[in-house]
């Protein structure tokens, strides 16, 4: 059995079905997949992807974008609440977006709108929104994910395409790095407690 890393804190638990892992930010470099509801310490984020240290000292990267966050304590009451746990966002964007589009169909159907217009106009638009009393589906259509809420929390559902390194964290932290830039990525590996 491994000793546990010194210092290590749980942030997140990967998904309950388990998740992919990569030796590095690519697609192209898989790795042993990681178990169900393992917990795991976030320690550098890449657009959706996210390097994480396990307790046994391995370290993989993952899609950050199926990764399930350790309740924290809840927010002073008055607080704002998290941008991840909030859907009012998502909502008001889905909102704009739809009324963009339905604008759009009124002038098409006005006449005056012609067709290749209408195309160039709602080109690229992605909309989604179910819902079923209280709970919701929302697409983020920035981070190609749909996201669940029921009210009292927003998390992760699905998300389309493999992680991408060309955006924004989709907990909106910034990594501190520019996608333009290649960095190098250390390969997976078993981190030895006496190591710092």
């Amino acid at each position: 059995m491994t000793a546990p890393v010194p210092g290590f804190a749980a942030t997140h638990v990967v998904p309950q079905d388990g998740t992919p892992a990569w030796e590095a930010p690519d697609p192209g470099r898989p790795t042993v997949p990681l178990d169900a509801l393992l917990p795991v310490q976030l320690v550098e984020r890449r657009g959706d992807w996210a390097h994480v240290l396990c307790s046994n000292g391995w370290s993989a990267w993952v899609d950050g974008r199926l990764l399930l966050a350790v309740p924290q304590d809840p927010p002073r009451s008055g607080g704002p609440a998290a941008a991840t746990a909030d859907p009012r966002p998502l909502l008001a964007g889905a909102e704009a977006a739809l009324a963009r589009y339905r604008g759009a169909v009124e002038d098409l159907a006005a006449g005056t709108l012609d067709g290749e217009t209408f195309h160039r106009r709602t080109h690229g638009t992605r909309i989604g929104v179910v819902v079923d009393g209280e709970d919701v589906w929302l697409f983020d259509a920035a981070h190609e994910r749909w996201l669940y809420a029921d009210g009292t929390r927003l998390s992760t559902y699905a998300v389309e395409g493999e992680p991408r390194v060309d955006r924004p964290p989709a907990d909106g932290a910034d990594d501190g790095q520019r996608a333009d830039r290649a960095p190098t990525y250390a390969p997976t590996r078993v981190v030895r407690p006496d190591e710092p």
